[in-house]
């Protein structure tokens, strides 16, 4: 049943302005009978202001009038058309199975080599760890540091990739406000571009072509040079 908003107030105005039974009104504003008796008596909620369930769109006028010619009658609160998108979703904290626990340590090595914007908070978010063992890991303090080998969190099922793209471009965002408020800038187009080959190449290579080759001039002077030798 939907929860209604200030049960007792609500209640206050149903008695005062309906005749529905002390059973139908706890019934709806999940109260006791006896307590929906003591506020019809002004033993309970005395100087409480009633509230009205039906220009709060709690409770429509069809519903008392049904309910007051059948004392049997349970009512029912008007449920919005939205009222599952809003309620927010709490996203619980993310649980690793022990299985996958051990791929931790490898995840942590990947993100901090491939990634080193994240920040240690954003990497326990993300794959469910602590931040002292984050911190023993950038710092080869761990105790299987030797075994440690970086491997993507996503392929070991620690993480969606959906998740770790959007860690990385909100890292990455926030590095480069920070950079932008100090001073630092960098120029993508000159380190991205490569140099043309003709700048970087050799005097030789950007010489005019050689023109076609002789092989009777090419035999012929190694021969010659054969001859020098022997003489």
């Amino acid at each position: 049943m939907t929860d209604i908003l200030m049960p007792k107030a609500t209640a206050v105005w149903l008695i005062d302005n309906t005749a529905l039974t002390f059973a139908q009104v706890a019934d709806f504003c999940s109260l006791h009978p006896l307590e929906v008796k003591g506020i019809a008596d002004g033993d309970v909620a005395a100087g409480v202001r009633g509230l009205d369930p039906i220009s709060g769109g709690q409770l429509t006028r069809d519903e008392i009038e049904k309910a007051e010619a059948d004392p049997d009658y349970r009512m029912k609160a008007v449920v919005p058309k939205h009222a599952e998108k809003m309620q927010q979703k709490r996203k619980g904290p993310n649980y690793t199975p022990v299985s996958r626990r051990q791929n931790r340590p490898d995840a942590i090595a990947w993100i901090v080599r491939n990634h080193p914007e994240v920040s240690d908070a954003q990497i326990s978010r993300l794959i469910g760890t602590t931040k002292p063992t984050i911190v023993s890991v950038r710092e080869r303090s761990h105790w299987n540091a030797s075994q440690i080998k970086p491997v993507d969190p996503v392929s070991v099922g620690l993480c969606t990739q959906i998740d770790l793209d959007a860690v990385v471009k909100k890292a990455a965002e926030k590095k480069r406000i920070a950079d932008e408020k100090n001073g630092i800038t960098t120029d993508q187009e000159e380190t991205d571009v490569l140099a043309p080959a003709e700048e970087n190449a050799p005097e030789a290579i950007a010489a005019e072509p050689i023109g076609e080759v002789d092989a009777e001039s090419v035999f012929g002077s190694f021969a010659e040079l054969g001859k020098e030798s022997k003489e």
